[in-house]
């Protein structure tokens, strides 16, 4: 049964035999009959004025297709280091609130891609456009609308966190109070943490510190480079909370990851480059049933294909440097 997912907000009471009453023109834009996901773990079957609330399997449950045009694109980017060719006329978009994923083995041209991305590197050819702006040519307004966060976070080790806080609020020109700093740092978990040197926190402290100071501006577009690793199931499974939340809230996140299960749990769409090509770019779902019966994929797969199944028969099973 296909779904028709609407984008706002409405205030739904079920009564006691399970019935909810709608506003009438959320009832007249839908039509007899849809389906409207209104919360985890909850599909209402709409009618004109009434709906029946169903419980769906919660792995069924996912947010709503990201809509409009690209917050980034990507156009015949190349990358050359002498005459290795690291990026080899790569080509993708990233749409406006979507968490889309960069996968590849090491060596495949993720970290050149980034970094052409990010302005640190020139490209020999091809563009890169964020919400608008030219990386090369309009550099300013384009970094000014990206977020970064670092596998490996380095802020100055003797600052507390809230003179780091401070320290980048001060450099994007935030404007930022005590108050709203303490508001903030409740919401990720470092409340108790205010005060100590940035040295003493732990590796999923740091993560989550990194990741706070990467949004503190309200970026459009959020780039993670392997932001989870190294470290535990439970900090993970709270970062991959946390760029829900950033999403939720309008923004757009490209992350690279060798985590195919973090891939397939959080990303609406991946890509796979490899040796400097890009190889694919859809729906994690999509890119199973795509190659599910790959000899490649069938090979390396134990039980039902995985992501991680399709991303070696894709790439090889030969270990990189």
């Amino acid at each position: 049964m296909a779904e028709t997912r609407v984008r706002r907000q409405v205030k739904v009471v079920p009564s006691d035999d399970g019935q909810v009453s709608l506003p009438g023109d959320i009832a007249d834009l839908l039509g007899d009959e849809a389906e409207l996901q209104i919360g985890p773990g909850q599909v209402v079957t709409l009618q004109p004025s009434t709906a029946q609330v169903e419980p769906v399997p919660q792995a069924a449950v996912r947010p709503a297709p990201p809509t409009g045009r690209a917050i980034l694109e990507v156009r015949n980017l190349s990358v050359l280091y002498g005459t290795f060719k690291a990026v080899d006329d790569v080509s993708f978009q990233v749409l406006r609130g979507e968490i889309f994923g960069l996968l590849g083995p090491n060596g495949a041209g993720k970290t050149s891609t980034l970094s052409a991305i990010e302005g640190l590197l020139r490209p020999r050819s091809g563009s890169v456009v964020l919400d608008g702006f030219d990386v090369q040519h309009r550099p300013i307004e384009a970094k000014a609308r990206m977020g970064v966060q670092l596998q490996a976070t380095s802020f100055q080790a003797q600052l507390t966190i809230r003179q780091i806080i401070r320290l980048y609020a001060g450099l994007y020109g935030v404007a930022i109070s005590d108050a709203e700093i303490d508001d903030q740092l409740q919401l990720v978990g470092l409340a108790a943490e205010a005060a100590k040197p940035f040295k003493q926190l732990s590796g999923g402290q740091q993560q989550r510190l990194s990741l706070y100071i990467a949004v503190i501006h309200e970026p459009a577009l959020l780039l993670l480079d392997e932001p989870t690793a190294g470290l535990d199931p439970q900090s993970r499974r709270q970062l991959w909370g946390r760029i829900e939340e950033i999403r939720k809230r309008g923004g757009s996140i490209l992350l690279t990851t060798h985590s195919m299960e973090e891939a397939q749990a959080v990303c609406d769409r991946v890509a796979i480059i490899d040796h400097g090509k890009l190889l694919t770019a859809e729906t994690p779902l999509d890119l199973i049933a795509k190659h599910k019966d790959d000899p490649r994929v069938r090979a390396v797969a134990h039980g039902d294909v995985t992501l991680e199944d399709v991303f070696i028969g894709l790439t090889g099973s030969a270990v990189r440097d």
